[in-house]
């Protein structure tokens, strides 16, 4: 998990690069959302919401096109690492871990969504141990000790 990549974010719609990491990853489905006050309906609203300490039942898989922002993690000690993601960055947050996002001071982030197969936007928030997916994210992470 974490920043698996750097890729040109200038020809993401005709990568062979992208193409690749897609083929192999058989992530299927994609989509762009633009995380800026003029063009996301409800921006405070879904702002608040990513910065809520949550977690997905699936991989969550983002590739930064444009603009910037953080993604904050749990660490094995509970602490929160904060990852700068900026355009050409892609990174895989694994089903399970908490975690929450936000732009930077210029308040602006376009991000292709990957997804393998259907998409589910569904966010736990903390707390959701009672998940498998949690409980198996928490046994990978003992492992990796």
């Amino acid at each position: 998990s974490g920043v698996c990549c750097s890729l040109d974010a200038d020809k993401y719609e005709n990568d062979p690069e992208l193409e690749k990491v897609r083929r192999e990853r058989n992530y299927s489905w994609m989509d762009i959302i633009t995380i800026c006050k003029d063009t996301l309906p409800n921006y405070e609203e879904k702002i608040k919401m990513f910065y809520e300490e949550h977690l997905h039942l699936d991989d969550e898989i983002r590739y930064i096109l444009d603009g910037s922002g953080y993604f904050d993690v749990r660490d094995k000690e509970d602490k929160w690492i904060r990852i700068f993601m900026e355009k050409g960055d892609m990174i895989t947050l694994p089903a399970g871990i908490y975690h929450r996002f936000t732009v930077d001071e210029k308040n602006y982030a376009k991000a292709m969504r990957l997804f393998v197969g259907e998409p589910v936007w569904t966010a736990y928030n903390r707390p959701a141990d009672h998940f498998e997916a949690r409980g198996q994210y928490v046994k990978f992470l003992a492992q990796t000790a």
